[in-house]
C-alpha cells in the first residue's frame, strides 16, 4: 500500500488525531465516506450513459468493391 509499513500508518494517524481531535475525526471520516460514495455513483452514471450511447450508435458500414484482382 503505497510503500507504508505500520509505524509509518501509525505516526501519520497519530498527527491525523493530534490535529482534529477525537471530536472530529467522526465527521472527516463521514465525509470522507460520503464523498466516496458520490465519485463512485458519477462513474457509474457515465459509465451507464457510454455504455447507452454505444448501444444507440448503428454498426459503421462498409463499402464492398468487389472481388480483388490480382496485378
Amino acid at each position: 500500500m503505497f510503500g507504508l509499513g505500520t509505524q509509518e500508518l501509525v505516526i501519520i494517524l497519530a498527527i491525523v488525531f493530534l490535529i482534529f481531535g477525537a471530536k472530529r475525526l467522526p465527521e472527516i471520516g463521514s465525509g470522507l465516506g460520503k464523498a466516496i460514495k458520490n465519485f463512485k455513483g458519477g462513474v457509474k452514471t457515465i459509465d451507464e450513459g457510454n455504455s447507452e450511447k454505444s448501444a444507440e450508435k448503428p454498426p459503421d458500414e462498409t463499402k464492398n468493391s468487389g472481388p480483388i484482382k490480382p496485378a
